[in-house]
């Protein structure tokens, strides 16, 4: 980590406002996912803006690559926020962990321009969910990993999820609550493999719907298990029909890898190992 001062060009009409950006990660157990609730309620944000604030010793509001539910984790979240604080980028990554609980970290900072936006500027966002599947629970991967005490076929799994890569509407595998203006999504890749005892689904987009990806490995198990065709996902894209697609897995199993930047903007953010062997993407819509 360096200690580069982050002090980059103020945004214009609002003199002396530097935007920095952090790489967070979180064991999402014991959050009430990421937004801000009512007092009393923890959940990422309200972690991050306290700590934050403490160290730019004003109130801070921080913006996310992608808001996370209850007991989802995240390997490399980012964030923006707004400050008024001249610190290095080792003073900002030391000074919020110290006031950050365990299960919540910064792992780098970096000062950007005032038109980055941990959201908007994102061009694609990459997912994992893990899948244990055998007779007997895990004490270790109670809260990381979805349990199926079944067998499950792991070729019908990766035939059935081949159909949903490419630009497809996803209304069937979208929450019912879900605020998206549209559900037309573009899939990168989507891959199934099977990694110390779980099977596990990494997947890229430029951009997911609520509960999208829980979605798809409700609809996966339910084929890897013998209770539907692997066409079934070809169908329910056509069907464009959430009542038709069952049951939405469970949260504990689900992980946001990273989001993707124009690399314009210079993010150290770190690499994840299966992610190297797929390029970046760029869409030149915002992703939601």
């Amino acid at each position: 980590m360096g200690t580069v001062t982050c002090a980059s060009p103020s945004p214009g009409g609002r003199e002396g406002l530097r935007r920095v950006v952090l790489g967070v990660e979180y064991d999402g157990t014991r959050f009430h996912g990421w937004q801000t609730q009512q007092p009393g309620v923890r959940t990422v944000q309200s972690d991050l803006e306290a700590a934050v604030s403490r160290v730019a010793d004003h109130p801070v509001r921080v913006h996310c690559a992608g808001r996370t539910d209850a007991g989802v984790h995240a390997l490399e979240q980012v964030i923006h926020f707004d400050t008024r604080a001249l610190r290095s980028e080792r003073a900002w990554v030391l000074g919020t962990n110290v006031n950050l609980p365990p299960d919540c970290c910064v792992r780098w900072a970096h000062a950007v321009s005032p038109d980055f936006h941990a959201r908007f500027s994102a061009v694609a966002r990459h997912y994992r969910y893990r899948i244990l599947a055998r007779p007997t629970r895990s004490a270790l991967e109670r809260d990381r990993a979805l349990w199926v005490h079944q067998t499950l076929d792991l070729g019908r799994m990766q035939a059935a999820g081949a159909a949903l890569v490419g630009e497809h509407d996803f209304t069937s595998f979208r929450a019912v609550a879900c605020q998206a203006k549209s559900p037309i999504r573009q899939v990168h890749y989507l891959e199934l493999v099977e990694l110390e005892g779980c099977i596990e689904l990494r997947v890229g987009a430029n951009g997911f719907l609520h509960h999208m990806v829980r979605s798809i490995v409700g609809v996966l198990v339910a084929v890897g298990r013998g209770d539907a065709p692997a066409g079934w996902t070809r169908e329910l894209i056509t069907a464009r029909d959430r009542t038709l697609a069952g049951v939405t897995a469970p949260p504990q199993g689900l992980y946001f890898v990273r989001a993707d930047y124009p690399p314009a903007f210079g993010l150290p953010q770190g690499a994840v190992d299966y992610l190297e062997h797929h390029r970046t993407f760029t869409n030149d819509e915002n992703p939601g």
